[in-house]
């Protein structure tokens, strides 16, 4: 079944965008409202560097991956707008690489809505939920793809806590600062730079944006981003970066064992019902309303 949905969604994808994907591929999927502390560009940082490790290693044992965007940005939000374009430059550099023989591919949905969600969430093997810890409110994207099979990735924040619970620890990827950590390294006053200047991944991941790279040598078009990251980075990308791509690591390692993964994906699904809008209303029913059911 799976494997149907994701041919839908490779063929809707073509379609819209002339991007052919292969539907053998781990489909990493975060989408959502743009904003930056949803972080969609710690996503992208991360494929820039996996594409460096695949570049300096082409024989590196990996899953092939296809890494897929959604949402929108208010239209007055410039940086969310400008991660857009982060990741639709990125996409354009890395999906017509002929080296790395197409083990990684990266698209921006383009008008995601209900309609195209209806396809994209049973299209999912991994469920990027990756919100600095403490600010997401609640979130239901992450429900639907659990639902639907998806394994997450994630941080303890919003409904993950939730999940979390619901699956365990092995069913799920965790990474990242805790709540107590992320308001403890803003007492002791977080310093990205150090997080830039120490790790050679990260370092270079972001010098490539900040020389041209991945925008035709305009060394101009992403250093309002590169700024933002390196000297106000108040939803702690940098800080939590290592612990993410260790984490990635750990979900490529787990796919390639398939009958565990389609075991992990299965428990997850089971272990949804918490989730049911049933059980939601009876709750408002009973504590909000006093109902009796």
């Amino acid at each position: 079944m799976k494997t149907q949905n994701k041919i839908v969604l490779a063929e809707w994808i073509k379609k819209a965008t002339g991007i052919e994907i292969t539907t053998d591929a781990l489909f990493d999927i975060q989408v959502k409202r743009i904003h930056e502390y949803k972080r969609q560009h710690l996503n992208i940082l991360h494929i820039i560097s996996l594409y460096n490790q695949l570049k300096e290693n082409p024989e590196m044992e990996i899953p092939s991956r296809v890494f897929l965007f959604g949402g929108k940005a208010a239209p007055g939000y410039t940086m969310a707008k400008l991660i857009i374009k982060l990741i639709n430059s990125v996409g354009k550099v890395i999906n017509n690489d002929p080296e790395i023989n197409n083990k990684l591919k990266v698209v921006f949905i383009p008008n995601f809505n209900v309609q195209i969600g209806h396809f994209t969430y049973p299209a999912a093997d991994l469920s990027e939920q990756i919100s600095l810890a403490g600010k997401e409110a609640s979130g239901t994207g992450n429900m639907k793809f659990m639902m639907n099979g998806a394994l997450t990735i994630g941080t303890l924040d919003g409904a993950n806590v939730e999940i979390l619970d619901e699956v365990g620890n092995e069913n799920f990827f965790l990474f990242g600062l805790n709540v107590n950590e992320v308001n403890a390294k803003k007492t002791e006053g977080y310093n990205s730079y150090e997080y830039y200047k120490s790790n050679p991944l990260l370092k270079k991941a972001i010098d490539q944006l900040s020389g041209g790279y991945f925008s035709e040598g305009n060394t101009e078009l992403f250093k309002p981003l590169v700024n933002n990251l390196l000297w106000d980075d108040r939803y702690m990308v940098l800080a939590d970066f290592q612990s993410y791509f260790h984490c990635q690591e750990k979900v490529s390692k787990a796919y390639l064992d398939k009958e565990n993964w389609t075991r992990m994906s299965i428990l997850n699904v089971a272990r949804s019902g918490k989730f049911s809008s049933d059980r939601s209303i009876a709750e408002y029913a009973r504590d909000i309303w006093d109902y009796k059911i």
